[in-house]
């Protein structure tokens, strides 16, 4: 445990402080540095935990990595940096990325500069449809121990095709959350996601469809809503989208053939 200015004391993933009297728990928001061969490339906000994993994540997603990288602290060991060390595929050039905790494409301008090189997804003809009441019960099989702590992460989960929980990562950021899953499956070598499930704990962005077709995950369900971008792109691409999965329910807005 650390002590923190104004009596904040972190505790791994959540912070102990005081209001009204008593002592309360809180999510801890730190920003992390992701640098390539010693030179900074992003800055995003997150919950600190499997660090590693979203960085070869957020690369993968951007298209500049295919397979785990070399990746670790950095060789000053600054705190809240991790670096990732040999080529990327493509130059990134001057462009910075820089993400908050609520948005991973704010201040990055026009959807060209976002979209990478994600074909559209191809249907496995040997895989069945899910059943509509799996996809439905998917939020209520996310393990979110943080968020019964805080009630301030987000969580994406993988899961099997029979609804068997693989993964899941906790965090302040939704994209940080789904970053830290398609690094987690990167690392293993099971990328791309192609029988697998992903769900989101929130609303269902742009970005977090992005994420899921360029990690050839079929099926993404949300507990709350799309966006109107979120639609277009999945049904561009071809990814099963749920959204609202709450109380047994669920609302399907592409990928309709995927769903029993």
């Amino acid at each position: 445990m650390s002590e923190q200015p104004g009596g904040v004391r972190i505790r791994g993933m959540h912070a102990a402080i005081e209001r009204d009297g008593v002592e309360d728990l809180v999510a801890v928001e730190e920003p992390l540095e992701i640098r390539v061969d010693g030179r900074p490339l992003a800055v995003t906000m997150r919950t600190p935990g499997d660090d590693e994993q979203l960085a070869a994540g957020f690369l993968y997603g951007e298209g500049l990595i295919a397979r785990w990288p070399q990746v670790g602290p950095p060789e000053d060991l600054a705190g809240n940096a991790v670096e990732v060390r040999g080529a990327l595929l493509r130059d990134p050039g001057e462009r910075r990325f820089y993400t908050t905790s609520s948005c991973g494409v704010c201040g990055k301008g026009a959807i060209e500069q976002v979209a990478v090189d994600a074909p559209r997804l191809e249907r496995d003809p040997r895989l069945e449809p899910v059943p509509r009441e799996l996809l439905a019960s998917l939020p209520d099989r996310l393990v979110q121990p943080e968020f019964e702590r805080t009630g301030g992460l987000h969580a994406t989960g993988l899961f099997a095709r029979d609804g068997t929980v693989r993964c899941v990562r906790e965090d302040v950021g939704r994209h940080n959350a789904m970053d830290k899953v398609i690094g987690w499956a990167l690392e293993r070598g099971e990328l791309p996601l192609g029988g697998a499930l992903l769900c989101v704990s929130g609303r269902l962005s742009f970005e977090l469809v992005q994420k899921a077709v360029v990690a050839g995950a079929p099926v993404l369900v949300g507990v709350g809503a799309p966006t109107s971008l979120a639609v277009e792109l999945a049904r561009d691409r071809d990814l099963t989208l749920c959204g609202f999965a709450r109380r047994g329910r669920i609302n399907v807005y592409s990928g309709e053939e995927r769903v029993r």
